[in-house]
């Protein structure tokens, strides 16, 4: 998992190896695959009028943007240690939380980069305004954070666990 501070992104080593393979990927088959499409694109005529080549064009940006975002991750990146399981939320940890104290009332969720977020659980970044509310905190103790409207809104943390995948 992912814990910023400064300008130094903290990785574990799995993530860090993840992170590089999506890289290499991105930079080298996926790169050429593009390529191909827009070439193949180029060959079908008009490019005003043709809609696979501005796809395959609109495609590459995106992908670009990704090759040099995960570039900038990795060149900050230092390899660390998974956060220990000692009651204290930090990034990379499942945490849950009830919201007003309410033990009905709670959410799960991942504090990590967004590098991380998955449809298995939900994932919100040590720097959003609830992740830096609880990021720091013990287990058991109440968390205040900023709502979007201004307003302020507190939690009770119940758990805190290293994320296992």
């Amino acid at each position: 998992m992912t814990q910023t501070s400064e300008n130094v992104t903290w990785l574990t080593q799995e993530a860090y190896d993840q992170l590089k393979a999506e890289l290499e990927y991105l930079s080298g088959p996926a790169r050429a695959e593009i390529t191909e499409k827009i070439q193949a694109a180029r060959e079908e005529g008009d490019l005003k009028e043709n809609a696979g080549y501005h796809a395959a064009k609109e495609e590459q940006g995106k992908q670009e943007l990704r090759v040099r975002q995960l570039k900038q991750l990795l060149e900050s990146a230092k390899v660390g240690e998974a956060p220990k399981a000692d009651g204290t939320v930090a990034p990379g940890m499942v945490v849950t939380i009830a919201f007003d104290g309410d033990p009905d009332d709670t959410l799960r969720f991942l504090l990590a980069s967004r590098e991380y977020a998955s449809a298995d659980i939900e994932t919100y970044s040590p720097q959003s305004p609830l992740g830096n509310g609880v990021n720091g905190k013990k287990i058991g103790a109440d968390a205040e954070y900023e709502l979007p409207n201004g307003k302020k809104a507190t939690v009770k943390i119940l758990d805190a666990k290293p994320y296992t995948g």
